[in-house]
């Protein structure tokens, strides 16, 4: 792979682990679990309270460490605190409704991609019926403890059948 391409790859998920705009200028105290707009961007301001979803530090994610093999893919994905982190700035600046998607953007980190895309297809209309998408609901909550994405779904399911959308056996 080409060194600057991966240089690039490696910024762009560093980026995405923590964010990387400038809101403002002040850092808020470092013991606090809180954070909020003086934090932001977290990768510059708070870099000590970023990992990734398997535990690395900002800071190892590095091209050597990538080139080395001592990072991978796994190691790439953001963490649900560091989503949790994104929401409390979100909400700090007014910005309740992206704070809402992050903390269900961060239920949604223990469910295996292939599930995910399962579950959003099963979602579109006429693909499934109300029993299936209540089971999906369950699952969400009981085994993913993804409680807020399960409501989501049973809310799917009840509208899906006052407008006939769900699929007929």
């Amino acid at each position: 792979m080409d060194q600057e391409l991966l240089e690039k790859m490696v910024k762009e998920v560093m980026a995405s682990l923590a964010g990387n705009n400038s809101v403002n200028n002040e850092v808020s105290p470092k013991n606090t679990n809180r954070v909020n707009r003086q934090d932001y961007p977290l990768s510059i301001k708070r870099a000590d309270l970023v990992k990734s979803a398997t535990g690395k530090k900002l800071e190892d994610i590095t091209i050597e460490n990538v080139m080395s093999g001592k990072i991978g893919a796994e190691d790439c994905r953001i963490a649900p605190e560091t989503l949790e982190m994104q929401a409390q700035i979100a909400e700090s600046v007014g910005r309740h409704a992206f704070a809402r998607n992050l903390r269900r953007a961060a239920e949604l980190i223990a469910v295996p991609d292939t599930r995910v895309l399962e579950i959003y297809n099963a979602l579109r209309p006429y693909r499934s019926t109300k029993a299936e998408l209540l089971a999906i609901a369950d699952e969400l909550a009981n085994k993913y403890n993804a409680k807020v994405n399960a409501q989501l779904v049973k809310e799917a399911a009840e509208l899906y059948e006052k407008r006939d959308r769900l699929r007929k056996d």
